[in-house]
């Protein structure tokens, strides 16, 4: 009886240890995914809540403009390792809440050899940034410019109405836009890594 009594223990020992094997190569598995999720995931985020100030995308303008007006302004900048010259052609524009405007930016290449750049940008106050809807944009993608070229790049936006919904903003505080472009060294390994950045200067329908 003793001895009846004492062989399942082995077997209840074996299956124990392999559920806890099984949890733990789960867990590992769970983790290395959640590692490369969390680039995208935290991309999709900041889009859907404007966290950090980051701009929604649209494929065309708002079907409703209202008449109420903010002001819009724009900062441009560029990283020390980049020489260029880059700066907005209206430092500021006034629009109706729904309206849809177009402006641009100018730059340069100052130097004497082709340079690659790419532009990051965010919107302030950053409540804002789930508001401001960009129709066209050069943002994230590779720019490259010809030694001493120079060009317009231009963007199109509106504000939703609905921004006069949230306390914070209800008032229709100025909005400021800015960029703030850096140097790329290998665009095809910048490309590469990041798959929602193109190499192409179309500007039809970038965020």
């Amino acid at each position: 009886m003793e001895r009846d009594a004492g062989k399942p223990a082995p077997r209840t020992a074996g299956r124990k240890g392999i559920v806890i094997a099984v949890a733990c190569a789960a867990f590992a598995v769970g983790m290395v995914g959640a590692a490369y999720a969390s680039v995208p995931l935290y991309q999709l985020f900041c889009q859907v809540t404007g966290y950090g100030g980051t701009t929604q995308r649209a494929e065309a303008g708002s079907s409703r403009v209202i008449d109420r007006t903010v002001i819009v302004r724009f900062d441009g900048n560029v990283d020390g390792d980049l020489p260029w010259t880059f700066q907005p052609n209206d430092r500021q524009v006034t629009v109706k809440l729904g309206e849809t405007r177009e402006t641009s930016f100018h730059v340069k290449n100052n130097s004497d050899r082709a340079v690659t750049g790419q532009a990051t940008f965010n919107v302030t106050p950053n409540a804002a940034g789930v508001y401001f809807n960009k129709i066209a944009c050069f943002c994230f993608d590779n720019q490259t410019l010809q030694p001493g070229e120079e060009l317009d790049m231009p963007i199109v936006f509106y504000v939703d109405p609905d921004m006069l919904e949230a306390d914070e903003l209800k008032n229709a505080p100025g909005i400021t836009l800015s960029y703030t472009f850096f140097r790329v060294d290998d665009p095809d390994e910048s490309v590469a890594a990041a798959p929602q950045t193109g190499t192409s200067t179309d500007t039809t329908n970038k965020l």
